[in-house]
């Protein structure tokens, strides 16, 4: 599990446990709001699948007290950077703070490996919720591209 200790605006203790046996069904589950389909899939299944039959990234479920909200993962880069990726809250979870202390803590949490690594994230560039939220968190565009998604970096740590 990994736990900075923040909360979300209704008090509740956010953390990031691994998929498991026990919580995967509530995490395919998870659905972004209608509006945001054009930048993340329509439930969080289609990541779990892409980890599962990946070596890169490794899912996480985001968990609100003992309540399945969400969906993110991480991987690394052959330049030793870290990736945050695959991040969706619940439409009925969104606008609690969840994804703010989700971004956070994951954020935190591998900057942390290998004394102080790179952390890196995309969003698409009309995904503009996303872009606010990235940027008060102190991810800075770095002018490259993943896809049609814009790189960010996290300029220092949130």
């Amino acid at each position: 599990m990994i736990d900075s200790g923040l909360r979300d605006r209704a008090g509740r203790h956010v953390t990031l446990r691994p998929v498991d046996d026990g919580n995967w069904r509530a995490v395919a589950d998870v659905a972004p709001r209608d509006d945001q389909r054009g930048w993340v899939p329509a439930l969080a299944a289609r990541y779990l699948v892409l980890t599962m039959r990946s070596d890169v990234w490794t899912s996480l479920a985001v968990v609100a007290d003992e309540t399945v909200v969400g969906h993110a993962m991480w991987g690394v880069d052959d330049d030793g950077s870290r990736w945050i990726g695959g991040m969706v809250i619940d439409a009925a979870e969104q606008d609690r703070g969840v994804g703010r202390a989700a971004v956070r803590t994951l954020a935190d949490w591998l900057s942390a490996q290998d004394g102080g690594s790179v952390v890196r994230l995309s969003y698409h560039p009309e995904n503009v919720p996303a872009a606010r939220l990235y940027t008060s968190l102190g991810f800075t565009p770095t002018g490259g591209m993943e896809d049609d998604e814009l790189v960010a970096e996290l300029s220092q740590p949130s």
